[in-house]
């Protein structure tokens, strides 16, 4: 019995050290963090990976906290695409806006060999058959052939918004979710590609209206909202109100107003947003009345109806919301 406490004894001293030990050994790793995060010297967090010295500097005081340490670059150099492209040993990286990932390979419809040169006729055949073979290998069953058509049509809806690649890789992400939670059934492919594409467009912070959206998808806006308002419950998609000041740049810019006039819009926005006048309104319009505003007060005068067609409201609601706006944030207009 005695010998039966000891081990035990000796057992629990062993925990409690290698506790001790786990604990010390994440100390010391959060004080390397810090100390390669921060300046010993004079506490900034402004570091410079400088490679050519191979040095880690600090920008404010010019402390080096690290040299020698190893480049992880790519050893030649390229200085257009095409060098690019045959001095790389990699593939392109992985994308969720294809159906396989883009990880299957490609023949590519150029009569080419590896180096350049021309194929021959008796081999063009052969090559004709091979990438005809490759189409079909990729897509092998319905499934993937329903979610390589939603994926291209979410690339061309977004290609005529013009949206940036982040909200396009989001967009599918979003898709494949709610394929695999089998909530495409009894709807249309390009109902549920559109939602997810406003969803995402929501989630990046990059908003379209509904009706831009509709614009170039082949469903009626009433679909898309009903399918992304399902889609939204349930994915569990938290997602906030849309904000006005996120749809100033791209109006600003549609007006062709100059960057003074954007930053004024966006301080009469959020002051509004302050004082609670943003609520329960559509964002598109009271953007559009903060840009009308502004445009007057900086001296480069749009009329309500140029405002109205870029933003895509009426006139009567920008009037609506520049008189609410004016009246609760005490600006004087002179029309």
């Amino acid at each position: 019995m005695q010998e039966i406490e000891k081990l035990k004894h000796l057992q629990s001293q062993r925990e409690a050290l290698k506790k001790r030990t786990s604990q010390v050994e994440k100390e010391q790793k959060k004080k390397e963090e810090s100390s390669k995060t921060v300046c010993p010297e004079c506490g900034s967090r402004q570091l410079i990976h400088d490679y050519e010295r191979a040095e880690l500097t600090c920008q404010n005081c010019g402390l080096v906290l690290e040299e020698e340490f190893i480049d992880r670059g790519p050893e030649w150099r390229a200085f257009d695409h095409d060098q690019r492209m045959k001095r790389s040993r990699v593939g392109a990286p992985m994308t969720f806006t294809i159906h396989d990932k883009g990880l299957s390979t490609m023949i590519d419809w150029r009569n080419r060999d590896s180096y350049g040169r021309a194929i021959s006729s008796k081999n063009r055949a052969q090559l004709y058959r091979l990438r005809k073979w490759q189409r079909r290998i990729r897509v092998s069953n319905a499934t993937e052939r329903n979610l390589a058509f939603a994926l291209s049509e979410l690339d061309r809806m977004a290609s005529a918004l013009g949206l940036p690649r982040n909200v396009r890789e989001t967009a599918a992400v979003v898709y494949r979710d709610a394929v695999d939670k089998n909530l495409i059934r009894g709807r249309s492919i390009e109902g549920v590609a559109a939602a997810a594409l406003y969803a995402a467009c929501r989630q990046c912070s990059v908003p379209r209206t509904l009706d831009e959206i509709a614009e170039v998808s082949r469903v009626s806006r009433k679909e898309i909202g009903r399918t992304y308002r399902f889609i939204s419950r349930e994915l569990g998609l938290k997602l906030l109100p849309t904000s006005p000041i996120d749809y100033v740049p791209r109006f600003c810019s549609g007006l062709n107003l100059k960057g003074e006039v954007q930053s004024r819009a966006v301080e009469i926005l959020r002051q509004a947003g302050e004082r609670e006048l943003t609520s329960g309104r559509g964002p598109t319009g009271v953007a559009a009345a903060a840009i009308y505003i502004s445009s007057i007060l900086g001296g480069e005068r749009r009329t309500q109806r140029e405002v109205a067609e870029v933003a895509g409201v009426t006139e009567v609601t920008i009037r609506n919301r520049y008189k609410e706006l004016a009246e609760k944030l005490d600006i004087e207009i002179i029309l």
